[in-house]
C-alpha cells in the first residue's frame, strides 16, 4: 500500500508538517537523512540548520529559563539515547550555568520527539532518487528502500555556502556563523568588531543588521565593487559602523578553543599582501545552495535551484500531490519559524488534496 504522506527531510519545516499530518491520521513517514560522513562535511546531517546553532531566542515559545530547569524538562521528554546525546549541556564542562535560550539541537530533538508522540514514523536515511511522473509517486533512499506515496512534502531545507577553510569549520557555533539573524543577538557578538564576508545584497544586509549589536562591521569583498543592488550598497556606504575591506578575501580564521574567534586574516587578491583583524566573530554571507540535487527533471526548480511554489499563498508544486515547506522554496526569510509554518500549511494542504481525491 502506498504511504499517504512521505516527508523528505527534518528541519523545523518537515517535523511541523509531520505534527500536523500526524495529528490529521495520515500516518507520516518521514526520511530524516543519513547520517553519513558526506552530510556532516556539507551539513546536512538529520535535524536540519537548526542543529546545528547554539541559542535560539527567536522562536516564540522559547524565553531565556534556567540551565536546571532545561535539563529536567530533557529528562523527562526525551527518550534516554536522545537525551544522552545531549546531556553535556547540562551536567559537563560545557554545561551553562544560569539562564540562557535553548539550543537548536535540543529544540530539534522536542520536535522530533513530538512527531513521533502522534505516531510519525521516522526512517534515517536520505532519499536520493525520485519519480513524481507516475503516480502513486516513488521514492529511492541512499540504503535502497523504495516506497510509494500519495503525497510528497519536500522539505530538505538549503545549506550555507562556506569557503571550505579547515579554521572556518573549527570554529563554527563558535564565533562562525552563516546566519545573522539568527546569532547576531547572542553575547558573544555585543559591542565587538565582526566581520562579514560577501559582497552581494545578502552579505549588506547582514553587514547592516548586525551593527545593531557590533562595534564594527568590515565588509569583506574580493573585489573592489560590491555586487548588491544600488540601493543596498548605498546602505552600507552610509553607515558609519561598517568599513569595506575591498580586494580582500578571508584567508584563516584566528581564535582559539576556549575563547572561540579572536580575528581574522585577509588576504589581498591584487598582491601579496595580508592583514590581520581583531574581531569577536566571522559571518559567512555568500549564498545558499539548496538540497534539490535529486528533484532536477521531475519537478519545477528556480534558477537557483530552489523548488518554485506554483500557487500564491500556498505549498503547491508544479506536480499536483507534491508540496514544498521551508528553505528548500523559500530563498528570501530563511527563518526557523517561517519554515515551521510552511510545514504547517504543506501538511494541511497535502491532508486537503488527497481528500479531493477521495482518500480519508
Amino acid at each position: 500500500m502506498p504511504e499517504k504522506v512521505v516527508i523528505v527531510g527534518s528541519g523545523p519545516a518537515g517535523w511541523t508538517a509531520a505534527i500536523y499530518a500526524a495529528r490529521a491520521n495520515l500516518q507520516p513517514l518521514v526520511f530524516e537523512g543519513a547520517a553519513t560522513k558526506e552530510n556532516n562535511d556539507k551539513g546536512t546531517l538529520p535535524l536540519g540548520q537548526l542543529n546545528l546553532t547554539t541559542e535560539v531566542e527567536n522562536f516564540p515559545g522559547w524565553p531565556h529559563v534556567d540551565n536546571d530547569a532545561l535539563h529536567i524538562f530533557s529528562k523527562f521528554a526525551l527518550p534516554a539515547e536522545e537525551f544522552d546525546r545531549i546531556e553535556d549541556y547540562y551536567t559537563g564542562k560545557r554545561a551553562h550555568h544560569g539562564k540562557r535560550a535553548v539550543y537548536g539541537p535540543e529544540l530539534m530533538l522536542y520536535m522530533r520527539q513530538q512527531a513521533r508522540m502522534y505516531g510519525t514514523r521516522i526512517v534515517t536515511d536520505d532519499i536520493v532518487a525520485v519519480d513524481l511522473k507516475r503516480y502513486p509517486f516513488q521514492l529511492r533512499s541512499l540504503e535502497g528502500q523504495t516506497v510509494e506515496a500519495m503525497t510528497v512534502i519536500l522539505a530538505m531545507g538549503a545549506r550555507a555556502n562556506y569557503l571550505g577553510l579547515p579554521s572556518e569549520d573549527r570554529f563554527k557555533n563558535n564565533g562562525v556563523s552563516a546566519c545573522a539573524v539568527c546569532d547576531g543577538a547572542l553575547p558573544r557578538f555585543q559591542n565587538r568588531p565582526l566581520v562579514v564576508v560577501g559582497g552581494g545584497d545578502s552579505a549588506v544586509e547582514e553587514g547592516t543588521y548586525l551593527t545593531k549589536f557590533a562595534s564594527k562591521v568590515y565588509l569583506v569583498h574580493r573585489r573592489d565593487q560590491l555586487r548588491a543592488s544600488k540601493i543596498m550598497q548605498q546602505r552600507a556606504f552610509d553607515n558609519s559602523k561598517i568599513e569595506i575591506k575591498w580586494n580582500r578575501a578571508l584567508d584563516e580564521v584566528l581564535g582559539t578553543d576556549e575563547k572561540g574567534v579572536t580575528g581574522a586574516r585577509l588576504r589581498s587578491t591584487v598582491d601579496n599582501q595580508n592583514e590581520e583583524v581583531e574581531v569577536g566573530g566571522v559571518f559567512l554571507a555568500i549564498g545558499h545552495t539548496p538540497n534539490t540535487d535529486f528533484l532536477r527533471g521531475q519537478i519545477d526548480l528556480l534558477e537557483t535551484g530552489y523548488v518554485r511554489w506554483t500557487t500564491p499563498q500556498r505549498t503547491n508544486t508544479s506536480v499536483p500531490g507534491v508540496f514544498a515547506a521551508g528553505d528548500v522554496a523559500d530563498s528570501y526569510y530563511k527563518q526557523a519559524i517561517t519554515a515551521a509554518g510552511t510545514g504547517c500549511m504543506a501538511a494541511l494542504d497535502a491532508e486537503r488534496w488527497l481528500a479531493e481525491q477521495g482518500h480519508h
